[in-house]
């Protein structure tokens, strides 16, 4: 068993607790409190002065997709051969030896979402995983697909504008899009036609009809296959978009089809704030230590997440980065710096983070039963000055300063 005492124990879901201990036993926290007895022969991690927190969560990040200080040899999150792979699954790029990774465990970073860029229309599926390095992927993961990668706006459109029989406007994306989703609905109706044949089948033959001939499977289609998951909602959608009019464009889309939607960026959100938190649509903002580098980035402002929690959007703080995630709370701390409530920048990098991908059961908070991902920082978090001095991932001391 490991044991972390006298810390200012920030649950992030049932408030801070002053001189308080988190017990920890078979990579599970078991119990979080102040007064709690540790039983003898327990390894013992003195907090006395330091904050205690569950590990950092960033919802959208490229880390071992894109290498680190590396170019074209590990440039695997665009596949830029056409604009609707859905079939395409991250978890097939992520190099789990990317020396980002140690860099994000020492920053107290312990999960992210990780997957294709935005080149594409549809760039398929997310891969949530934890950032302590492992030598295969598959141990890493947390949930795998985790999400279904979209985009609108300039990037699809400048990968693909100048190509013949391309998208190359905003309508001719949308109007790809939709074709798309069209197609997985069709491919969907016919094997649940199939699925319906055969069991009328397999019927008469119990029954002891003799003439009735077997029904021929549909032909398998990998792409259709995905986003038939994302119509059933088994699968969210992360939607790239930056300005207003591809935000709502991403909403009418999803109401189209029935989605479960998240917004990736939304830059300009702050100015349809009421209507996001209105139609219950989360969002995924930043990175917020960002320049205008093209032109729908021109109404950037870190005021943006602060508007958006304000108006009652649920908020996570992304870092869109490979090593750079590790500025993760440097984020989320010029968030609050603009006006974001300190306690919704906090849940903005844990809790809401692990809502937005579908891992709330496992991590986000320190909870009896969550996995052990803990970190003793010397500080708050939002003070520049501060380190972690102690990340465990899992229950297992991954860093130790």
């Amino acid at each position: 068993m490991l044991a972390i005492i006298n810390g200012t124990v920030m649950t992030i879901t049932h408030g801070t607790i002053e001189h308080g201990t988190v017990l920890i036993d078979g990579g599970k926290i078991t119990a979080v409190g102040a007064g709690l007895t540790v039983p003898p022969g327990t390894q013992i991690i003195d907090a006395a002065g330091k904050v205690v927190m569950p590990g950092l969560i960033d919802a959208h990040c490229h880390t071992g997709l894109f290498g680190d200080g590396i170019g074209w040899e590990h440039a695997d999150g665009n596949e830029m051969t056409d604009p609707i792979t859905p079939h395409m699954r991250a978890l097939d790029g992520i190099h789990p030896e990317d020396i980002a990774f140690p860099d994000l465990v020492e920053a107290g970073v312990t999960t992210i979402m990780t997957g294709p860029g935005s080149g594409n229309l549809i760039g398929g599926t997310w891969a949530c995983i934890k950032t302590a390095p492992k030598p295969s992927i598959e141990e890493m993961i947390l949930l795998e697909p985790a999400g279904m990668k979209m985009a609108l706006g300039e990037n699809p459109r400048r990968v693909y504008g100048s190509k013949s029989k391309m998208p190359s406007t905003r309508m001719g994306n949308a109007g790809e899009l939709r074709s798309a989703l069209v197609s997985a609905q069709n491919y969907r109706a016919k094997w649940q036609q199939y699925e319906k044949d055969l069991q009328a089948y397999q019927d008469k033959m119990k029954a002891g009809e003799k003439d009735t001939k077997e029904p021929t499977a549909p032909e398998r289609n990998l792409k259709w296959e995905a986003l038939a998951r994302v119509l059933d909602r088994g699968m969210r959608v992360h939607i790239h978009a930056h300005r207003a009019d591809d935000i709502l464009t991403a909403v009418r889309i999803a109401e189209e089809f029935n989605l479960d939607l998240n917004i990736e960026h939304a830059t300009e959100g702050y100015k349809i704030a009421d209507i996001l938190a209105q139609k219950g649509v989360p969002c995924t903002v930043g990175p917020i230590l960002f320049s205008r580098s093209k032109y729908e980035l021109r109404n950037l402002t870190p005021k943006n997440p602060g508007v958006l929690a304000k108006a009652g959007v649920k908020v996570a703080i992304q870092t869109d980065e490979m090593s750079a995630v590790r500025y993760l709370s440097i984020n989320a701390a010029l968030a609050v710096r603009e006006g974001m409530p300190e306690e919704e920048a906090l849940k903005a990098i844990t809790i809401n983070s692990a809502e937005v991908i579908g891992v709330q059961d496992r991590v986000g908070s320190l909870e009896a039963g969550k996995d052990a991902d803990v970190v003793v920082f010397s500080g708050h978090p939002f003070d520049y000055k501060t380190v972690s001095e102690v990340v465990i991932v899992n229950g297992e001391i991954s860093y130790r300063r």
